[in-house]
């Protein structure tokens, strides 16, 4: 007896090349970002949510901090203080770059010498300036030598991306690719997209999803539309009012957690009004932070304690409160200080650098107008920005500005303010003194210490209108499984694919 069959072959070609392309989805995370990759040499880019993101999947690391904000081991298994200026690591063996170069002990060599190199000055040369010497002791271990205590170099070189040697002698890494890191890129699109494999070879884990692609999406409405369609995964810098609508959607998931991030109003002190201090404190008088927090990003963030250290930072000093809301307090300050009250300021804005700038610039912007403080909101775009700010020092009276140090430590994030930094545009000597003494020991205490009086001091003079820290939100599919990180970095390799997705 014949069983006659009704379903044509076809039928099963087509249900299998279904299937085929419903499983290659599944096994692909899509991440938005914000803007383009400006620069593929990781030695020549400080941008986190950008650039170093999507490089830290294509080019290994010494050592990775972990979405807990935790040190771990990536090329180096280990690490260890010889001394005050002697830093010794373990390095894994066998590891290689796709063209087979070794990634050991003298590809580490190689590229801090690179960065350092003074005939070609590159971004993150300052990271490093501290290093004196690179000991190769063997493929597998080496020793580093400062030439002053350096205790935040395993933070530091968490943002150190290793380019193959020989392959960057003959190729322009700012916009070519190699890797030996997770994955391997095969596709880049400027402004549209970057495309990546896994990459098998990898000596560390392999990445759970088999290929992730970051979309350049700089409007935030057409990106929850991507990923309300499926187009993304991954979506950060939402609105916090969108927050609960996102999350009463079945497939999506949303929120917030503290970032690293501490904005603030820049304050030109090089330039009168501002190099008086009792202007600058008015200032600080005058801005309801509690509002601001409460009504802009439903409360889904704190108000910064008269320091611009956020609590995940080593140094931060909890015996410090925020300036009150006290705007007849600002009003007599303004009036002893005889400023001239008919004068308006530039209030630069940097267009869509900060999560709903624009409006926390309007509030402040009527708060100031309020005690008698005329400013004209400007909104440049960010390249403009930093070209003010660091390159020809001329950066307007008032700014919104967000920084950050990805070693989460005191000594890197307050040194934007002191002496002689291009980024600094205040000078106090008892708070360059205090700096100094926290970046001359290894001693935990005596660290925590001399931060404390640095914040002491800083809170003092108030160089900064202090605000609020900036909160991290974002939506993702629930298909994906990942702990939501607050210090800016999007990697494919921290997301996984949620058991039973496929």
């Amino acid at each position: 007896m014949m069983i006659k069959n009704y379903f044509p072959k076809t039928f099963f070609a087509l249900l299998l090349t279904v299937y085929g392309a419903s499983l290659a989805q599944a096994q692909t995370v899509t991440i938005a970002l914000s803007g383009d990759i400006n620069n593929f040499d990781p030695a020549q880019t400080a941008s986190i949510g950008t650039d170093l993101s999507v490089l830290s999947n294509v080019y290994p690391a010494l050592i990775l901090r972990a979405p807990d904000r935790r040190l771990t081991p990536s090329l180096a298994t280990k690490w260890v203080a010889l001394d005050d200026n002697t830093w010794d690591f373990t390095l894994v063996s066998n590891a290689h770059f796709i063209n087979g170069e070794p990634i050991d002990a003298q590809t580490v060599a190689w590229n801090i010498n690179r960065i350092l190199n003074k005939k070609k000055v590159t971004v993150a040369a300052s990271w490093y300036s501290r290093i004196q010497e690179v000991i190769i002791l063997s493929p597998t271990h080496l020793q580093i030598k400062t030439s002053s205590p350096f205790p935040a170099l395993p933070d530091q070189l968490s943002m150190l991306f290793l380019l193959p040697p020989e392959w960057t002698q003959t190729h322009d890494p700012s916009h070519e690719v190699s890797s030996g890191g997770p994955y391997i890129i095969d596709e880049i699109v400027p402004g549209d997209h970057v495309s990546m494999h896994a990459n098998p070879d990898y000596f560390g884990p392999q990445a759970s999803f088999k290929k992730a692609v970051y979309r350049i999406i700089p409007e935030i409405t057409t990106a929850l539309y991507a990923l309300e369609t499926g187009a993304v995964d991954y979506v950060s810098k939402i609105p916090t009012a969108q927050l609960k609508q996102i999350s009463r959607q079945p497939d999506l998931i949303a929120g917030s957690t503290p970032s690293i991030w501490s904005v603030f109003i820049k304050i030109n002190t090089e330039i009168p009004p501002f190099n008086n201090e009792i202007v600058r404190k008015a200032l600080n008088y005058a801005v309801d932070k509690k509002s601001i927090v409460a009504t802009i990003f439903n409360n889904q963030t704190t108000t910064s304690t008269c320091q611009v250290l956020t609590p995940a930072y080593f140094g931060y000093n909890k015996d410090l409160t925020a300036y009150k809301y006290a705007p007849e307090t600002a009003r007599k300050l303004i009036k002893q200080s005889g400023i001239n009250l008919n004068q308006v300021y530039e209030f630069d804005i940097p267009r869509g650098s900060y999560l709903q700038g624009d409006e926390v610039a309007l509030a402040v912007q009527q708060m100031f107008q309020a005690v008698g403080i005329k400013t004209k909101l400007r909104l440049i775009d960010f390249g403009n920005y930093i070209a003010k700010y660091r390159k020809t020092h001329k950066l307007a009276p008032l700014s919104l500005l967000g920084q950050a140090w990805p070693t989460l430590d005191a000594d890197g994030f307050l040194s934007l303010f002191q002496t002689g930094n291009p980024y600094s545009y205040w000078n106090n000597p008892l708070f360059d003194a205090a700096l100094q003494t926290g970046d001359s020991t290894t001693n935990h205490d005596l660290r925590q210490n001399a931060y404390m009086q640095a914040t002491q001091i800083m809170c003092e003079q108030a160089p900064v209108v202090f605000m609020y820290t900036e909160p991290a939100t974002y939506a993702h599919a629930k298909r994906v499984l990942m702990t939501p990180r607050g210090d800016g970095w999007l990697r494919a390799f921290d997301m996984h694919l949620r058991p039973n997705s496929l």
